[in-house]
């Protein structure tokens, strides 16, 4: 991504992504990356790019990459709080609590994918498809989708009959048929319509 929508900025940047939208188990997970300048230069930003763009083994090499030279955090939200809050405004939260747990200062600009600006401290700008323009919140798309998918396939070995490992709690036909044949679990989002009891 040698065109980074970051570079045009004369101050500091991070990226802010989410994954987890859609699927009816599972949190809402959202990731927030600042590249340190010693960071920029090394050869792996070269294949970073949208999350959903790279194979799983890929996202796990970078996943390791970026979390070794950037400062970043995670933050997840739980199917009972997207239930209280719905899904859009659990994004948001999920946003802004992965920027606050981030140690920098309030003269960054934070970039957003999508449509849509958390209530944060600094300056903020949404990127539509950032994922694809901005190597921090490509960065960020790669951090929240590892982390999600290792949270999934974890709760996988509990919950096997749902192919959380792999569908990471989107509504397959086999996801579809677990909740018809054993039900919900504490982790379903009930306020999602294939889930509602």
């Amino acid at each position: 991504m040698k065109n980074s929508f970051d570079w045009q900025f004369s101050m500091p940047v991070c990226g802010i992504d989410e994954v987890g939208r859609g699927p009816l188990a599972g949190p809402v997970v959202a990731a927030c990356v600042f590249i340190p300048d010693g960071a920029k230069t090394l050869p792996f930003w070269g294949i970073v790019t949208d999350s959903k763009k790279l194979s799983a083994k890929k996202r796990e090499m970078l996943y390791g990459d970026i979390t070794k030279h950037c400062v970043y955090a995670v933050s997840e939200i739980s199917p009972q709080e997207i239930d209280d809050l719905n899904i859009h405004h659990a994004t948001l939260k999920a946003m802004k609590m992965s920027y606050e747990s981030m140690e920098v200062t309030n003269d960054h600009i934070a970039l957003i994918d999508g449509k849509f600006v958390p209530d944060i401290t600094c300056a903020a700008h949404n990127v539509v498809k950032g994922d694809s323009k901005s190597l921090s919140i490509a960065a960020a798309s790669i951090v929240a989708k590892v982390h999600r998918d290792r949270l999934m396939q974890e709760l996988h070995k509990t919950f096997p009959h749902y192919g959380w490992a792999r569908n990471a709690g989107y509504g397959t036909a086999e996801h579809m048929e677990g909740i018809r044949t054993h039900g919900i679990t504490p982790h379903h989002r009930k306020s999602f319509a294939p889930c509602k009891i």
